[in-house]
């Protein structure tokens, strides 16, 4: 089975983009941010919904999928501007082939230490389970997509195994915080799909988010481990061309770059599958700490385990309470 290609598209604008995705019969992604309507009418920002009437452009694509929108969310926002039942109006608003989970990556820029990526996956355990209930409840179970987080190949089997109720033959299942990662080493994206092809029950497929197209040759070595990947790659090739050629960035101009990767990416699956780099498997730091932070970490072990029984929200995590937290363990102690 050969592994999937699908276009991340920028936005549903009828225009070239769109209508070269339709000529090129391609499955397409498209980001809950790409279809939220914003105001500044305030001077900053806020979300004011989605975009609806966008969705009939889809119209004629192969099949269009839904992402969460993670890391723009977190980058740009510091956290989603949507609820997960605004989320899943969203979804329920066109047959979308796959429905993401809202789910809290890990890239550096966003969890700044071992702490705060621990926490990051007990908060994706929680949205996930969040999310299936209301796919379950608006009958969209069966496009349901659970989504995988982490930093090290352990991290993610964590996460595995607090979702282990979407771990079914069949079942298609988003590992994140993967395209500003490496292709080798021991934390890279071979590593992690690695891990992952090792601890997972067979038939179920994994789809990559964000992968590198470099790493397709890599990704066939696991045979039908791997459903598909998407990327927006073709978007900065794109700008950086149009820099150097010092020309508009048209989407006429982006299209064609559509159309440029998107063949790279058939010819990199015609390359020989590449054996599994050697390297050292990581291991999980654990640092000495006082007796504060020993509380602190303490604090948060117990704040994760709430969040994931579903005894805390998965946005009820802050710096304040974790302190407080912490020092009601010291005076138990």
């Amino acid at each position: 089975m050969t592994i999937e290609i699908v276009i991340g598209l920028p936005h549903l604008n009828e225009g070239p983009i769109l209508a070269r995705a339709r000529a090129m019969v391609q499955p397409a992604l498209i980001s809950a941010n790409a279809l939220s309507r914003w105001s500044k009418a305030r001077g900053w920002p806020e979300w004011r919904g989605w975009r609806l009437g966008q969705l009939a452009n889809a119209q004629g694509l192969a099949s269009l999928d839904l992402d969460s929108a993670g890391f723009v969310a977190m980058k740009r926002y510091g956290g989603y501007a949507w609820s997960i039942d605004d989320y899943f109006r969203l979804a329920s608003a066109f047959p979308f082939r796959r429905i993401a989970s809202l789910d809290y990556c890990t890239e550096h820029e966003i969890a700044g230490d071992r702490e705060e990526v621990l926490d990051r996956i007990s908060r994706t355990i929680r949205a996930n389970r969040d999310c299936r209930d209301r796919a379950r409840d608006l009958g969209l179970a069966d496009r349901f997509m659970p989504v995988l987080q982490g930093r090290m190949p352990s991290d993610y089997e964590r996460c595995a195994e607090g979702l282990w109720w979407s771990m079914q033959p069949g079942a298609v299942v988003g590992v994140g915080s993967m395209c500003r990662r490496e292709i080798a080493g021991p934390n890279g994206l071979v590593a992690v799909v690695a891990h992952l092809d090792r601890i997972l029950p067979a038939g179920i497929r994994l789809h990559i988010f964000g992968a590198k197209g470099a790493a397709l040759p890599w990704l066939k070595a696991f045979g039908e481990r791997v459903a598909s990947i998407d990327s927006q790659a073709y978007g900065i090739a794109a700008r950086r061309d149009a820099h150097r050629r010092r020309v508009s960035k048209t989407d006429a101009f982006v299209a064609d770059h559509l159309q440029r990767w998107t063949r790279l990416q058939f010819l990199r699956l015609r390359e020989p599958a590449r054996p599994m780099p050697r390297f050292t498997p990581p291991s999980d730091p654990v640092p000495a700490l006082d007796r504060w932070e020993s509380a602190v970490a303490a604090a948060r072990a117990e704040m994760r385990a709430l969040i994931e029984s579903g005894d805390l929200d998965h946005n009820e995590l802050t710096a304040g309470w974790i302190e407080q937290w912490a020092a009601d363990i010291l005076q138990t102690r």
